[in-house]
């Protein structure tokens, strides 16, 4: 991919419209679910991105996971390299440079990585399935792990209150999209990006992409540095709001809705000259979901959905070798053999 460099000025701040918050409480606490199905198919058609507030997870729970990420990105590198993510189940810290997009430079970011906690001896792990395997953490830093997981956990209950919307939002029964997420393949990213001095477009804390899967949660710390691409193509910068999480729309939306709903591009560019973390857990349904036009995106000419069907985690592991250097588990075998 040949792309031109260009210098990537501030955006603007997105506008209500284009970046909504949406109201979970009257929902969880029993009431009607119309009004927010509503607001969350406006927000999906427009820019499919919007916050989420009175969502469920514990500030508490939130700050802890800040804290630790904090306090593990500030040991030292050759400490932290120690727990450097392995080929196998992607799990444990990533170093900067590893995430590089075709015809950009490589990401300014670091992170830890973490996932669904499945045993060795789970059916999935020994059969080799991509992405599927028990999580790595540093035995002399249990305060890690617990942050972690503790926010891990409560997104995962956010992201399955957010599914139950969005089936209803498609014309689905609401446990449409639960009963592809017995064994989902979530993932949460907790990410440094550190005081960068220049920016251009092909090198900046995350270079512009749209996400995979279903759906993203992302907290980010109060100095901000998302930028969304709208509809008409214009950069906006998506402000930290407190209390709030940042939802968006992978890609397997698009097949589902038959592109009605978007997944748009977005970026990351720490201008502020301090460090930046934010903490996203990207909601993706089982491996061997068949992701198809649902019957009301279906083309009403009679013609082919825009998108062919196709499975979730074959098409979420073809994007990460994408970006990311991926080996299964023949290719480590074969490796150790040679």
């Amino acid at each position: 991919m040949n792309i031109t460099e260009q210098a990537v000025e501030a955006p603007r701040r997105a506008s209500a419209e284009e970046m909504p918050i949406l109201d979970l409480g009257p929902w969880l606490a029993g009431g009607p679910v119309g009004p927010l199905v509503e607001r969350f198919k406006s927000a999906c058609t427009n820019t499919g991105f919007f916050y989420v507030k009175n969502h469920g997870v514990p500030q508490q729970v939130i700050d802890d996971v800040f804290d630790a990420t904090r306090r593990y990105m500030s040991l030292p590198m050759e400490e932290r390299l120690q727990d450097k993510i392995d080929e196998r189940f992607r799990r444990g810290f990533m170093p900067m440079g590893v995430t590089q997009h075709p015809g950009h430079k490589p990401d300014r970011k670091e992170s830890y990585e973490l996932g669904m906690d499945l045993a060795l001896d789970d059916a999935d792990v020994q059969s080799g399935r991509p992405l599927h395997g028990p999580n790595r953490w540093p035995a002399d830093k249990p305060w890690l792990e617990q942050a972690a997981m503790t926010y891990f956990n409560a997104t995962i209950e956010l992201g399955r209150n957010l599914l139950r919307v969005f089936a209803l939002a498609t014309g689905q029964d609401e446990s449409f999209f639960l009963q592809y997420a017995k064994k989902p393949m979530v993932q949460s990213r907790l990410f440094h990006y550190p005081p960068q001095e220049s920016f251009t477009n092909l090198e900046l804390g995350a270079a512009a992409h749209t996400d995979y899967g279903m759906i993203t949660l992302l907290t980010q710390d109060p100095i901000g540095g998302l930028e969304l691409c709208t509809r008409d193509g214009e950069w906006v910068a998506a402000p930290y709001v407190e209390g709030t999480f940042v939802v968006n729309l992978g890609d397997l939306v698009k097949v589902w809705t038959n592109g009605f709903y978007v997944s748009n591009p977005h970026r990351v560019a720490n201008r502020t000259g301090r460090e930046r973390y934010s903490i996203p857990t990207f909601f993706n349904l089982d491996y061997d979901t068949p992701v198809r036009c649902l019957p009301g995106f279906e083309p009403k000419d009679g013609t082919a959905p825009k998108h062919a069907p196709i499975k979730s985690g074959e098409y979420l592991v073809s994007r990460f070798a994408a970006v990311q250097k991926y080996k299964t588990p023949a290719e480590l075998a074969a490796e150790a053999e040679a």
